[in-house]
């Protein structure tokens, strides 16, 4: 993806091709004037406020269970400060690039709404600081989604106070300020309200929905693509696969996947019907008939969550806000709920269309289902081992996305001395989908080494039979997708280490390799 032009923000403006092309390629932003205006406004509102005698949430009080104490003008700015310093209270792991910029992509989108009463320059800090490649220190563990994403968020804004730690454009941990000034980005420092307002919001879990989206988006049409292999590689038929029959039960998603699988099959003549004789299969077992079921399910899920994420994405999520007409007020948006719940959903769609490519999977391996293939796809059974562990790590896999896919969002647990007494850990629930995206590529990327290496030996029993009536050849998608594999993948002589090999297959999925080369052979898939 190449993004040429800036990213305007403003209200409404911002897309989940926007968000993709800032967190992962870099892309350039900017604040639209209408955006601009909005601030300032919204500015107005709360430096009148700043005087007044009666207590104003986050202006002129504490926080959470704070919110009582009255906090003097000349002590609001330390306040301010004491806020996000106390607030970055992350630990572990670091967070990746693409998810930080993500979420400050998408704080930086609330405040272009004009209903958090920052200042311009403050929103402009974080144009800024994104467009310098500057990514601040986030960690895995801190946040319950409480008020949004606190502790992410706070890590984010105390690199704008030009304090902590970050990685610079190449990668470098340094000092924030150092990093700053080479940028000639002056630090904030913060005014009242400006504290909350970069640190309430569920930017965190929204931008690791937003990229689990694009790429499920994509892992599906692989899943489609390996269902397919398997079921031609294991002479079975595409009959199941009608779109009258699709009809009968029209989920949206179950007929994008059964046409899918039957372009796939299209013009391959190992499918059982086109084979005569002792090659015709009545029925074939649930994983491979099944297929379009349980990845239209899938897809159903997906673009569920995709209309939860847009919603999101249009909303300006903060506490208090400063409305249309001017007013403050305290709300409950940040609740993570609405994205935690389809965070867990993909979790569970994507362990269950794991799930089915592991048996897929397994059925290349066992001479009694495999129809003719040699025991684990060993090239010498006995002496070799084929793929046999192979199944065992999607087997694992798919064990580890079963436990990943136990929602989080019913884990609520208290805090703040029982102000914030139901959170909605949506963080959790969107680290773990991370979690489970990458292990479904995985085990889809098995089970095509599986087809690739089964289409092996059918070519060699295709050649030991010419002449006769016999399994004839591969469709133009599958041979595709085997001449891709063999560039860096031999066909089965003996055994080899088989990490390296798992680890091409897996790329050749993650970085879209797959899907181009069928669709450079039959055309686009849905």
């Amino acid at each position: 993806m190449t993004q040429t032009a800036p990213i305007t923000l403003g209200p409404g403006l911002l897309t989940f091709d926007n968000v993709v092309a800032v967190a992962r390629h870099g892309a350039v932003v900017e604040l639209g004037a209408d955006a601009k205006r909005s601030i300032a406004a919204s500015r107005e509102v709360i430096e009148a406020l700043a005087s007044d005698v009666n207590p104003h949430y986050g202006v002129s009080t504490g926080f959470g269970a704070l919110a009582n104490v009255h906090i003097p003008a000349p002590q609001r700015a330390q306040l301010q400060r004491s806020l996000v310093r106390s607030h970055a209270a992350g630990t572990g792991d670091e967070v990746e690039r693409e998810v930080v910029r993500a979420l400050m992509l998408l704080r930086l989108n609330t405040l272009a709404t004009g209903r958090t009463g920052v200042r311009v320059e403050t929103a402009q800090t974080y144009v800024d600081i994104l467009n310098a490649g500057i990514t601040p220190v986030v960690h895995e563990y801190g946040s319950l989604g409480c008020s949004g994403d606190l502790s992410p968020l706070a890590h984010c804004a105390l690199a704008v106070m030009g304090e902590g730690q970050v990685r610079d454009s190449d990668g470098n941990l340094r000092d924030t300020a150092e990093v700053l000034a080479e940028h000639n980005i002056t630090p904030v420092v913060l005014a009242e309200k400006e504290g909350l307002a970069l640190i309430n919001g569920t930017d965190g879990m929204l931008g690791m929905l937003i990229l689990a989206l694009r790429d499920l988006e994509d892992l599906l049409r692989v899943a489609d693509i390996s269902a397919a292999a398997s079921v031609e590689a294991l002479l079975g038929t595409d009959s199941v696969f009608a779109a009258d029959l699709q009809a009968l039960r029209p989920h949206p998603g179950q007929a994008a996947s059964a046409a899918n699988i039957s372009k796939v099959l299209a013009d391959s003549t190992y499918i059982s019907q086109r084979v005569s004789g002792q090659f015709t299969r009545v029925q074939d077992s649930y994983s491979l008939r099944c297929s379009p079921q349980v990845h239209g399910a899938a897809r159903d899920t997906l673009a569920h969550a995709a209309s939860v994420a847009r919603i999101e994405l249009g909303s300006a999520v903060d506490n208090p806000v400063v409305t249309l007409d001017g007013r403050v007020e305290s709300n409950g948006n940040f609740h993570g709920a609405p994205v935690g719940y389809v965070l867990d959903f993909l979790a569970i769609a994507a362990a269950d269309v794991a799930s089915i490519s592991e048996r897929r999977t397994d059925r290349f391996l066992d001479t009694s289902r495999s129809h003719g293939l040699p025991p684990f796809l060993a090239a010498d059974p006995g002496l070799d081992s084929g793929l046999m562990i192979a199944q065992y790590t999607a087997a694992g896999i798919v064990s580890e996305l079963k436990r990943l896919a136990v929602p989080a969002s019913v884990d609520s647990i208290p805090s703040s001395a029982m102000q914030e007494d139901h959170v909605s850990m949506g963080w959790s629930a969107a680290r773990k989908l991370r979690r489970s995206v990458d292990g479904l590529a995985r085990v889809l990327a098995i089970e095509l080494l599986a087809s690739t290496r089964a289409l092996d030996f059918r070519k060699r029993d295709a050649a030991v039979a010419a002449g006769q009536d016999g399994p004839g050849a591969p469709g133009s998608a599958t041979a595709a997708v085997y001449a891709l594999f063999r560039e860096t993948i031999p066909a089965p002589v003996t055994d080899s280490f088989l990490s390296p090999t798992i680890t091409s297959a897996v790329e050749y999925v993650t970085s879209g390799a797959v899907l181009a080369a069928v669709e450079q052979a039959v055309g686009p898939l849905g």
